[in-house]
């Protein structure tokens, strides 16, 4: 969507209001598509004594995989935006500050910063959960949900005092 702000550039408290549905199912984040569902960008572009200023916020549900355990599961997205936008960056202004929007004309193309601003704040490391125990190395049990069933490696220097434990336990 191409926002049209010609009406506003030079009119300090004039504002551009949005609301629309952004289709990102096709980003691939590693080989997955969480992005099943429109993302639902509602916000403004706002000029405040001559500057202008994108708020946004967007929404959607992820369908992800945790990184640990590999359950799938599904999680409400919420990404604020807060960007300003010029028609043009000087040398000293661009060299200092990448988070600055440019005008192709009158317009901003709201899709391209929007799904930029979406991508960089996807999590890097996917967890179904904050303290999400994962998966065994050995025995492959969910230690969510199951305790490991493998059996403990004794230490080659206690092997000794395990014999005399197991002996210990068939003579009872």
């Amino acid at each position: 969507m191409r926002l049209n702000l010609k009406d506003i550039i030079l009119i300090s408290g004039g504002s551009v209001p949005f609301d629309y549905q952004l289709d990102l199912t096709q980003l691939d984040f590693n080989g997955a598509y969480p992005v099943r569902e429109p993302v639902k960008a509602v916000g403004e572009v706002r000029n405040t004594a001559g500057v202008l200023n994108l708020t946004a916020t967007l929404t959607t549900n992820l369908h992800l995989t945790c990184d640990r355990c590999g359950e799938s599961f599904q999680r409400e997205k919420v990404v604020k935006v807060d960007s300003l936008v010029a028609d043009h960056l000087d040398n000293e202004i661009s060299e200092n500050n990448d988070e600055i929007l440019l005008l192709d004309g009158n317009e901003l193309d709201l899709d391209d910063a929007l799904t930029t601003a979406f991508i960089l704040n996807m999590d890097t490391k996917i967890l179904c959960r904050e303290d999400c125990k994962g998966l065994c190395a050995g025995c492959g049990a969910n230690l969510n949900y199951e305790s490991c069933r493998c059996r403990r490696e004794v230490d080659p220097r206690f092997a000794v005092l395990a014999s005399l434990l197991e002996n210990q336990d068939g003579d009872a």
